[in-house]
């Protein structure tokens, strides 16, 4: 099923500033669809002059009269004249469609949606940009409650707002995917004075929860929230402007532990404020989880950091006792294993300044291969370092034992296969995909040593990391034109997607 934003620039001349609005309507409807007990549909002309369904949105507190999405489709005929009327008046039409059944009646509501030509100007579009439908079923008719009542008001306000280009307001912030408040949750509204005419049992029980007893009817909600807040609480500098419905804000009003998060929605009639609407959740709970989770990041990174200072001064007692040693043997052991911590301290340094659990192994990478420039030196050999390719971003268990085994291969050629060499080159070549990371360590030196693997300690770790640690392959080849070349195969198709 095609997406609005596709349908849009498929099938419309719609200008970039007509898919932001229209989008922006929808990024809300689901609330207006709620508010209403009705199907939305979206209705764009497209190059044709043909009405075409670009959105539709059910509604969460009633059956919906749609059971399959009618989106990309061309209008019906029954609905085509209000639509029409719609456009060419710039008014809200109401009919009924009496095309089906009796028990499935609907009154369609064709609104049309204006649109300012800029946030700074108050001049609107000469024609409708869209048309949208509500679709009522009149064949479920009953006496409604006073909340279902004041549900619809609002709404058809909202609906009103569209026609004159005061909804949406495309100065207001977007909602928080989590947590953002929706008309089941709580639902208030307020007149030009910020007092409160109509609160939903639900927005009576949040406040309630905040130790508020009374009624919210009839008072201010800007002094209900100001008895509430605790005397050493934080204060947004949004609030006033939010609770008194000035601004489309949201903000979190925080007492006795219950954590309540408010969203006003200004009413305006001909660009002027007639009241709000004012939605509310209680998010204790996330607001407590999150606050968790900010805890436990800050905790793993301070770990982090304190074994990369751990695993640093593990490196520097190495180097001291490799100079105090005068076995040339010991020495160069000590060394190796000074480079090997240092090269876990680096995995562990970059980890610990952020809040992920995964590395972008290219820095990682720089960071190490650094350390093989040491090891040249010793051996009397002149040696550039040259990485192709992306290895991208890499869990922490899978970049601990790749970094210490590509060190170890890099450092194996220039101790091995470019020692006295004048103008010798390693190139790492990396290529991932999806399911795989291969990696080609290539030098210029002088090659296997007989045509045979050697078996000392940094090919049995680097064999033990790749084949246990990461379940991976590697193999050594006699490179083009002299050299060495290993390749190391690490499937990646096991790791979760946030991962990868």
């Amino acid at each position: 099923m095609s997406t609005l934003r596709a349908i849009l620039r498929r099938d419309t001349d719609a200008s970039e500033l007509d898919s932001q609005w229209l989008h922006s309507i929808v990024g809300e409807w689901q609330l207006l669809a709620d508010m209403s007990f009705s199907d939305l549909v979206m209705w764009v002309r497209n190059t044709d002059h043909e009405w075409i369904a670009a959105a539709h949105v059910r509604p969460s507190s009633s059956g919906t009269l749609f059971y399959r999405d009618i989106v990309g489709q061309e209008i019906r005929t029954s609905w085509r004249r209000a639509v029409d009327e719609a456009r060419e008046t710039g008014r809200i039409v109401d009919v009924v469609d009496t095309s089906g059944s009796p028990m499935r009646e609907t009154r369609i509501r064709a609104v049309p949606v204006i649109r300012r030509l800029s946030q700074e100007s108050l001049d609107v579009t000469d024609r409708p940009i869209a048309v949208i439908t509500r679709h009522s079923n009149l064949g479920q008719a009953r006496t409604p409650s006073r909340q279902e009542l004041s549900f619809r008001e609002l709404a058809n306000e909202v609906f009103a707002m569209m026609t004159t280009a005061d909804f949406p307001d495309l100065t207001a912030p977007s909602s928080p995917k989590q947590g953002a408040p929706r008309a089941s949750d709580g639902l208030m509204r307020l007149d030009r004075d910020g007092i409160v005419t109509f609160a939903s049992p639900n927005a009576l029980s949040a406040f309630a929860r905040m130790g508020f007893e009374e009624e919210l009817e009839g008072r201010s909600l800007a002094e209900v929230t100001t008895e509430l807040l605790d005397e050493d609480a934080d204060i947004d500098e949004s609030l006033p402007l939010v609770v008194t419905g000035r601004a489309p804000w949201h903000t979190d009003i925080e007492s006795h532990g219950v954590t309540i998060t408010i969203r006003a929605i200004p009413l305006r009639r001909h660009g002027e404020r007639v009241g709000a609407m004012m939605l509310c959740r209680d998010v204790t709970e996330m607001r407590v989880q999150e606050q968790t989770l900010i805890t436990k990041d800050a905790t793993i990174r301070e770990i982090h950091h304190r074994v990369k200072n751990n695993l640093q001064t593990v490196a520097a007692l190495l180097r001291i006792q490799s100079r105090r040693t005068e076995s040339a043997e010991a020495t160069e052991a000590l060394q190796n294993a000074e480079r090997r911590v240092a090269s876990i301290a680096v995995v562990h340094d970059t980890l610990s300044t952020g809040l992920s659990q995964s590395v972008d192994f290219d820095e990682v990478f720089d960071r190490t291969v650094r350390l093989t420039s040491e090891v040249a030196s010793l051996h009397n050999a002149r040696v550039r370092t040259q990485r192709v390719g992306s290895f991208g971003v890499l869990p922490s268990g899978y970049a601990t034992p790749l970094a210490l085994a590509l060190t170890e291969l890099v450092t194996n050629a220039v101790e091995h296969g470019l020692a006295g060499s004048e103008d010798g080159l390693v190139s790492i070549i990396a290529d991932r995909t999806e399911e795989t990371l291969r990696v080609q360590v290539v030098d210029n030196g002088v090659g296997l040593k007989g045509g045979t693997l050697g078996n000392g300690l940094g090919t049995q770790i680097v064999k033990t990391l790749i084949t246990g640690e990461l379940s991976g392959a590697i193999e050594w080849d006699a490179a083009e034109g002299g050299g060495t070349e290993v390749t190391v195969t690490v499937p990646l198709q096991f790791l979760e997607p946030e991962e990868v």
